[in-house]
């Protein structure tokens, strides 16, 4: 008997392809044949999917981007996808198709609506997207990250857990080296594609801190790449000791030997930053639909893991006295990676593999 497919639906950023490579790995583990549905923009976060993992790209669209011609151009772009998409289901019909938000994912979890196909969403922040609002009613099951998720009425959701990848689930509850008068590391990640403000304000908030402290710092800061060769400029000015690039593809390791996390509040971020365990300062994404970063960082917060400074408020100055207050008290700096650590669900991944397994009416054996 072949072994049964999951065609995972996903786009846009890493906020919606990590929690999928996640999904992928547990069930490539389990003897599952594994796909994923994206458009051309989320292949290209598809990098660190394993190679068994068949990439199928359909066309699809938003009304959020273009002009006039581009949005009244959206709905036969996705009618197209969504053609593409029945077409391939029929020839390899999957046990389960598993959604996680973001644009690209239409086509296949509509195609699975019209086939009628076992179907289930993933929802990674507290105040669900547009397309998971939109297909929510209409799949088995629906599997949330973040407690509590404001979720459409009607809808009884499952709490997973963001699923971590394996790189990251590998340095799970690392122990952690608080700040001291030694070499120190501080990460600073504003999520897939980077994050601009923080390459306004980190620079000079470092820049900021007592000499000593300052002296002991190594900083790996991710920046957008048009922002890479001014943040490097700051730091070389500064004389800090700093990394910079768009992208860190070992953020796992870099987070596990941090003393302090500088991020935005994605759901794939705070659940990686929990799952290892490690003090942070978020920043969420003022213009984040729904607010839901804020949603995301509100656990972390409220577990004294983390502290949160809200766009509005986000100065050098005050990153900077946030920065010093986790870096000069040690014991705090622990407390904080342990309540994180309580905050983390490192089985996500799993979990949901079983959730998708059950949707799919399989038993594991």
């Amino acid at each position: 008997m072949a072994a049964p497919l999951a065609l995972l639906a996903a786009g846009g950023t890493g906020g919606h392809m990590f929690p999928a490579q996640a999904l992928a790995e547990v069930l490539l583990r389990r003897g599952w044949r594994v796909a994923l549905s994206t458009d051309a923009r989320g292949a290209r976060f598809a990098g660190g999917f394993p190679e068994e993992v068949a990439v199928r790209q359909v066309p699809s669209a938003t009304f959020a981007r273009g002009g006039i011609l581009a949005k009244l151009g959206v709905p036969f772009r996705i009618a197209g996808g969504v053609g593409r998409a029945v077409m391939s289901l029929r020839r390899d019909r999957p046990a389960v198709v598993v959604g996680f938000g973001g644009y690209p994912s239409i086509p296949a979890l509509a195609a699975a609506q019209i086939l009628k196909l076992p179907r289930m969403i993933h929802e990674q922040n507290g105040v669900p997207g547009r397309v998971n609002r939109l297909f929510g009613p209409r799949v088995q099951a629906f599997a949330c990250g973040v407690w509590p998720t404001e979720l459409p009425e009607g809808i009884q959701a499952h709490h997973t857990g963001n699923p971590i990848r394996a790189a990251v689930k590998a340095r799970a509850g690392a122990g952690y080296i608080p700040p001291g008068d030694y070499p120190m590391s501080l990460l600073v990640i504003g999520g897939s594609q980077g994050a601009r403000i923080l390459s306004d304000t980190v620079p000079q908030a470092v820049a900021e801190l007592p000499d000593g402290l300052r002296g002991n710092l190594r900083v790996a800061h991710q920046a957008r790449g048009e922002d890479e060769d001014r943040v490097r400029a700051f730091y070389d000015e500064a004389d800090i000791d700093a990394e910079v690039a768009p992208f860190f593809d070992d953020v796992a390791r870099r987070m596990s030997e941090a003393q302090l996390i500088v991020s935005r509040s994605g759901a794939s971020s705070v659940a990686d930053i929990a799952a290892i365990g490690r003090p942070s300062i978020l920043v969420p994404f003022a213009a984040a639909a729904g607010d839901h970063q804020t949603a995301n960082a509100r656990g972390l917060s409220r577990a004294d893991a983390a502290i949160v400074i809200p766009e509005s408020k986000l100065t050098s100055t005050s990153l900077s006295e946030a920065m010093l207050a986790v870096l000069t008290q040690p014991e705090a700096a622990q407390e904080m990676a342990r309540n994180a650590l309580a905050e983390g669900r490192p089985d996500a991944a799993e979990d949901l593999a079983d959730l998708a397994t059950a949707v799919a009416g399989l038993n594991e054996t």
